[in-house]
């Protein structure tokens, strides 16, 4: 056969649903990943060092081309087995959980953005260099520019904080807008690779959780930029703006580990735990009623929020699959169930991180415990954007019909 097969030709390269062999597949790959994570993972927290050999983990499990179509090399998988990895590794690590899901929605760039007739090239070189695919493009941040010096030369000017991976991604997405030119205020999708000259990562990710995201800022001291650097360009295409509802239903799934994690660790403590509480008529404190009731409404919303995002992640697919016959009706339609879903995994992964405490006991706030670690995390990361303005975009559409303005955000 000439040229790409017919489905890297159209707008994109993915299609159907995974069946039961690929999820398992999948499932037991992050699952082999998670338990080489687990047994130091309050150390690597607590040193809050670069995770380089974690990434070298997520590199030779497969993980990180999961997605990648077949004829590229990849694993040929679909959105539902990479949400899946991504919340299995949640529930362990949800600083390496956060940076394979933005790798997933940076690199899904290349489909949502670049030129179809560019794609398998672009495929294809990070399916073989294996690159972890970092960004920044912290929409908050709008002073980084590009500036057009003609005959295709671009000098890139400014900074950006929040760029997750950066400091240890093989590939960087950046967006920066335009200053002079022909394409003067638009906004430039820019793939610079790792060492790119002018490029300087700042060690500045001290945070309360997510320790290990690599979430730190990135300054532009005149970088230069050719045009073979440029991915493509912000529109009002449909499928294009998809990366949006894509990293918001990355959030969802993250949560949902993370509060999968805590109850797991919860239990685990619960059960160890002898006697239980002078007043209580129960010999353990797994068998007191009151520690019993505390987890049956943690568990059954945990369960609430996994079934949820099980069917997100299916209508994600579904959507992502029509390319170039996305419109803003089915966007907007998706983007709804998505935001359902960030508000409820963000309120639940927070009840069940902060609630745990209630069954496992003051013993349980020992550092050495790690106990906290959950709270953290999803402390920290459900602060990315105000949920309250989630809430507002379903509240809206549902009384009005009204969509928010789509945006990095929304």
């Amino acid at each position: 056969m000439n040229g790409p097969a017919p489905h890297l030709a159209a707008r994109s390269h993915w299609s159907g649903q995974a069946d039961t062999p690929e999820l398992e597949r999948w499932r037991a790959v992050a699952e082999g990943v998670a338990r080489q994570l687990e047994p130091d993972v309050l150390a690597r927290d607590r040193a809050n060092e670069p995770p380089h050999r974690e990434v070298q983990l997520l590199k030779d499990s497969g993980l990180i081309t999961l997605l990648d179509p077949v004829e590229a090399g990849g694993g040929g998988g679909h959105w539902t087995s990479a949400l899946l990895a991504v919340r299995i590794l949640a529930r362990t690590d949800a600083s390496i959980a956060q940076l394979l899901a933005y790798h997933y929605i940076n690199e899904g760039s290349i489909a949502w953005v670049g030129d179809p007739a560019e794609r398998l090239a672009w495929l294809r070189r990070t399916v073989s260099g294996r690159w972890l695919w970092g960004d920044s493009v912290n929409p908050v941040d709008p002073d980084l520019e590009l500036h057009d010096e003609g005959q295709g030369r671009y000098r890139l000017t400014g900074t950006k904080r929040f760029s997750t991976g950066s400091a240890v991604g093989d590939a960087l997405l950046v967006t920066a807008a335009v200053r002079g030119g022909p394409r003067d205020g638009q906004l430039a999708f820019l793939v610079l690779l790792k060492d790119h000259p002018g490029v300087e990562v700042v060690n500045d990710w001290d945070h309360l959780g997510q320790r290990l995201s690599a979430s730190n800022s990135v300054k532009y001291h005149d970088a230069p930029v050719q045009e073979g650097d440029i991915l493509g360009w912000l529109t009002d295409d449909a499928f294009a703006s998809l990366t949006t509802p894509g990293i918001q239903l990355a959030f969802g799934n993250l949560y949902l580990g993370i509060a999968e994690g805590a109850l797991k660790r919860g239990r685990e403590i619960t059960t160890a735990r002898k006697n239980a509480w002078f007043l209580s008529q129960a010999a353990q404190y797994r068998e007191d009623p009151f520690i019993q009731r505390t987890y049956g409404e943690l568990v059954a919303r945990v369960a609430a929020l996994a079934a949820l995002a099980g069917h997100v992640n299916r209508r994600f697919d579904e959507v992502v699959a029509q390319g170039h016959s996305v419109t803003a009706a089915i966007r907007g339609d998706l983007a709804i169930e998505v935001a359902q879903l960030k508000v409820v995994a963000t309120e639940t992964a927070l009840e069940v991180a902060h609630r745990i405490y209630e069954t496992t006991g003051s013993s349980s706030t020992a550092s050495a415990v790690g106990l906290d670690l959950y709270w953290r995390n999803i402390r920290t990361h459900s602060l990315h954007d105000p949920v309250d303005y989630k809430k507002l975009e379903v509240g809206a559409h549902y009384l009005n019909g009204s969509l928010q303005p789509v945006s990095l955000y929304t």
